[in-house]
């Protein structure tokens, strides 16, 4: 049976936007705290190259900042990005994030530009269907590329800092990004993201947790693959 609608309209919209606020509160509790303590991180070694501290509002436009958060960023963007895609072809027997193994899907359907509440672009057609049709995966990349760089930008800054400090020639962004500092901070963080799509994709089979859309329902077998 339906669940009744909050009377309150400030409840209802608390109600049916619940994931996305709780997820925005998240990233600005975990923000607040990675600028607080990479500041007072960040001054401290500062201080061991004899160097001016910064006020928080310095920090937050400084090259420490930048590539604390978005080396970061860079790898969710990608690995979200890496998924949607890989999901539109590949398959995994018996997982709630696979599509099915041999069944038509829904989302696999010509769009229908009829349907009434159809978005905009799928109504005009042409090249803004075309580009609606993928533009989730576009998103993602496009601020995945971004992130890369803003990462590096930040990066190149401390790097160059610290080169200056010890007597080194500083560099350009291109050639910090040649650097293996660079790559190597993004392949941490890059293979941490795909394994955790291997172990949502694997543990799915397996596991379940209840009332959660990211699982199978409960009593579901093994084998049953898909939501």
């Amino acid at each position: 049976m339906p669940k009744q609608p909050p009377s309150s309209p400030l409840l209802r919209f608390l109600y049916e936007n619940s994931l996305l606020l709780v997820g925005f509160a998240l990233v600005l509790a975990t923000m607040v705290g990675q600028t607080l303590t990479g500041w007072h991180d960040y001054n401290g070694e500062l201080e061991q190259m004899q160097l001016a501290p910064l006020t928080l509002g310095q920090y937050l436009g400084s090259g420490h900042f930048l590539e604390a958060t978005f080396e970061n960023w860079e790898s969710e963007f990608l690995q979200m990005g890496v998924y949607v895609v890989l999901t539109i072809w590949l398959r995994q027997r018996g997982s709630s994030e696979s599509k099915k193994l041999y069944e038509d899907e829904e989302i696999d359907q010509e769009p229908d530009p009829t349907k009434p509440d159809a978005p905009g672009p799928v109504k005009r057609g042409g090249w803004q269907l075309a580009l609606y049709r993928r533009s989730l995966s576009l998103a993602f990349f496009l601020l995945f590329f971004g992130s890369v760089w803003l990462h590096a930008r930040g990066g190149a800054e401390v790097y160059n800092i610290e080169q200056q400090h010890q007597g080194k020639p500083t560099v350009t962004l291109l050639e910090y990004m040649g650097t293996s500092r660079f790559w190597f901070e993004s392949f941490q963080n890059w293979q941490s993201e795909f394994l955790s799509i291997v172990a949502i994709v694997g543990l799915s089979i397996f596991l379940r947790q209840h009332g959660s859309p990211q699982s199978k329902p409960v009593d579901a077998s093994h084998d049953e693959t898909g939501d």
